[in-house]
């Protein structure tokens, strides 16, 4: 599906070698500039995800409207008729409402996603407030389950706020279920902790203290809440772009022993090996992944459906004898659905999310070297403090015979799911990466990626591969690689 990029470069027949290296510049020049087309793309949408405008937040001349939940009581109140009694909104005054907005405005300078959610919390807990600061309540399974069995099914969704395990401690707040009115309320006092300023500006945290944020109020959105939208909407909306795998540049890659002939037993071989000159052992690797979300809380439950798009590139850049050609490029488009749910898991984790989705990876190859698969997977997402966890299970969907399938034994080397995680250290530093395994094979892979602060905007990182697959070309190739370079500071992905 999508255009043929030069990678591999197998013999070819020196009558035809004019015309075939003109072939393979032009296809190189392609490729250099879609990486190109979307590396500015990936910028631009860093740019607006710093510079983000706010369209959704109240100005002073706008009518704004605030709930009052609880009414002063005197000894002389008269009683209150019927139509005053069930009317819960209430318009403030100009003033009031000047504040606000400034305020809101105020929050919006954060440029940290999480202590900028919990700078809009503090405001909104005075009234009502933009859609994209109303906290979203996922789906109790226990209860729902518990539903289901005693014979009356139906969808629980869980309390507004919940038992939070942050970094610095446990969270216990007020608790009342909208659609399980036997829950009783709870109040408990909340443990608090004093700002951490790392990685904020001294503004950004002289806003956020004087609007009563505390640490404990930005541990709330953990990397997986913020990376799908788990307890709020994200104020970009929809179809805007967002990071979703890690996107880096790792002008050093290094594998110790590259693959000099990639194969498939549905393909013919190549005519000739490459040598060790055709594909060196150091070249360039980058990779982009965004995302977008389509719609926002669908099925009454606040489901949200995704778009996503990675791509993987190796470029021998450093290959002047052969015109610097990409040796791999890795296409993933894929649409997901998430649902945000909440359950206890053991040792203190919390289920936070479960979801389903469909992807296509392929290389754009003409055969022999063409690789490609569909699949379908369940996912789930859960935390443990700092460690935020995502499994998938996969099954493949062909519509080729295994004769005509480009891969059909891919199974055997990339398994049936895999595990991605991210753990956060403190000082912003953080350790993330892939884990597959086959157990009926004893074949897999796992990478490791190391990202610590470099600059305000960008992170260094060092990548370990080891297994199979670092590029689905090498499907079926055992490999172990190292590379360095930088990865965007909000672009971490998970």
């Amino acid at each position: 599906m999508f255009s043929n990029i030069t990678s591999q470069r197998p013999s070819f027949n020196n009558s035809k070698a004019p015309k075939t290296i003109m072939l393979q510049t032009t296809k190189c020049y392609l490729n250099i500039a879609v990486g190109v087309a979307l590396t500015c793309f990936t910028v631009q949408a860093q740019a607006e995800d710093k510079a983000q405008s706010f369209n959704e937040l109240p100005f002073p001349e706008a009518a704004f409207e605030y709930e009052e939940y609880e009414l002063p009581e005197t000894k002389n109140q008269q009683s209150i008729n019927t139509t005053t009694a069930v009317q819960t909104r209430n318009v403030v005054s100009k003033e009031f409402i000047a504040q606000q907005a400034k305020l809101f405005l105020e929050c919006a300078q954060v440029q940290t996603s999480s202590a900028r959610l919990a700078c809009f919390d503090k405001v909104a807990e005075q009234g009502k407030t933009p859609s994209f600061v109303t906290s979203k309540q996922p789906v109790d399974l226990a209860k729902t389950f518990q539903s289901s069995f005693s014979g009356n099914p139906q969808v629980i969704l869980a309390e507004e706020t919940s038992i939070i395990k942050t970094a610095s401690g446990t969270v216990i707040s007020k608790k009342v279920s909208s659609n399980h009115p036997k829950d009783d309320e709870i109040d408990t006092p909340v443990a608090t902790e004093s700002l951490d300023t790392v990685g904020l500006t001294q503004r950004e945290a002289e806003v956020l203290e004087s609007v009563g944020v505390t640490q404990t109020d930005i541990e709330k959105y953990t990397p997986l809440s913020l990376a799908y939208d788990l307890d709020q909407n994200s104020e970009r909306g929809t179809w805007t772009a967002r990071p979703y795998r890690p996107t880096y540049l790792l002008p050093l890659f290094y594998t110790f022993d590259p693959n000099l002939n990639p194969n498939s037993p549905s393909r013919p071989q190549p005519e000739k090996p490459l040598t060790s000159n055709d594909t060196r052992n150091t070249d360039l690797k980058f990779q982009l992944s965004l995302k977008t979300k389509v719609a926002e809380d669908l099925f009454d439950t606040n489901a949200d459906l995704w778009f996503g798009y990675t791509q993987e590139s190796h470029w021998q850049v450093y290959n002047e004898d052969n015109s610097r050609p990409f040796r791999a490029t890795d296409y993933q488009p894929e649409v997901f659905l998430t649902q945000p749910v909440t359950a206890d898991l053991p040792f203190g984790g919390r289920l936070r999310m479960l979801g389903a989705g469909a992807v296509h990876h392929s290389n754009g190859q003409d055969d022999p070297l063409s690789r490609s698969w569909n699949r379908a997977y369940l996912m789930a997402g859960a935390e443990w403090g700092n460690l935020s966890v995502i499994p998938r299970l996969w099954a493949t969907v062909n519509s080729d015979s295994k004769s005509d399938d480009d891969n059909p034994d891919i199974e055997d080397y990339m398994g049936y799911g895999d595990i991605k995680f991210l753990y956060d250290f403190p000082n912003q530093q953080s350790i993330s990466g892939t884990l597959r395994y086959n157990p009926s094979t004893n074949k897999g892979a796992a990478q490791i990626d190391y990202m610590y602060p470099l600059s305000e905007n960008v992170n260094g990182i060092v990548q370990l591969f080891q297994g199979y697959g670092e590029s689905i070309v090498n499907y079926n190739y055992e490999s172990t690689s190292i590379g360095f370079g930088i990865v965007l500071n909000d672009w971490k992905g998970l």
